[in-house]
């Protein structure tokens, strides 16, 4: 039964990141996600339902368009198997509903992420309807396994202190210092993490996103003066808090 729940947990990953990649293209070009139908984005040819199987289609295809021969983004390919993977490595080991439930929870946090992970740093956006999906999905466990306090406070603190540096920060140099997506990420992180969990998050991800700028600067990658998307560095830490909480607590009581 495991090994049956694996492989359909593996072909369900792969059709979901096929999904992921039309939300990654869509959501920041503002495109309706059911329609029109999926296309090439350099000749429009509409891509056929024998050249868009997940994965398959890429390498019969050879990552060109059948059409113009135009090169097929690796990033396709890569989320559906990356998104393969994880479903298959977190695949219930039975049908009972907390089985079900742990799955369909760990890999809708983990779909969200990596949608929210590429577009910001392609677009340098977190989509609100992501954020929406986020908070849902946290304020549906958290309303059942956590006190209100936990999930209340979470949440405001999360929004509400990263707005008010935001607005100070604006007040003192005239700059948008966080962006409107990151702020709304961390509320809604809030919801699950609680406030204890939202603070060492906001002070992680400040911490890693300051040594890997630091670091872009120093290899003269880029210039002090240029935008980084932030997103990317709240969803890791937040990876390491939800995926691997018992870890990250050992890590936390080892530094303590």
């Amino acid at each position: 039964m495991e090994n049956i729940l694996q492989v359909f947990s593996g072909i369900f990953g792969l059709l979901i990141g096929s999904f992921l990649n039309a939300l990654i293209y869509r959501l920041p070009r503002e495109i309706n996600i059911a329609y029109p139908g999926s296309a090439c984005p350099q000749c429009n040819h509409l891509i056929k339902w024998y050249e868009n199987i997940p994965l398959f289609s890429f390498i019969f295809l050879r990552g060109k368009c059948s059409a113009c021969h135009s090169k097929i983004s690796w990033q396709y390919p890569l989320i559906e198997f990356f998104t393969a993977l994880f479903a298959f490595v977190i695949s219930p080991h039975n049908l009972g509903v907390n089985e079900l439930f742990n799955y369909f929870f760990y890999f809708g946090v983990f779909c969200a992420f990596l949608v929210h992970f590429i577009i910001d740093v392609k677009h340098q956006v977190l989509p609100d309807s992501i954020n929406i999906y986020l908070g849902l999905l946290f304020f549906m466990v958290a309303l059942f396994t956590r006190p209100w306090s936990h999930w209340l406070i979470g949440a405001s603190f999360g929004f509400g202190f990263p707005l008010l540096v935001s607005w100070i920060f604006y007040q003192i140099r005239g700059q948008i210092g966080l962006g409107g997506g990151d702020i709304k990420l961390y509320g809604v992180l809030g919801i699950y993490l609680g406030p204890m969990g939202i603070m060492q998050n906001i002070f992680l991800s400040c911490f890693l996103g300051a040594i890997v700028g630091l670091i872009l600067m120093l290899a003269k990658i880029i210039k002090r003066d240029n935008p980084i998307p932030f997103g990317p560095f709240i969803l890791i830490v937040a990876s390491v808090q939800i995926f691997f909480e018992q870890w990250f607590n050992q890590l936390l009581r080892y530094i303590a």
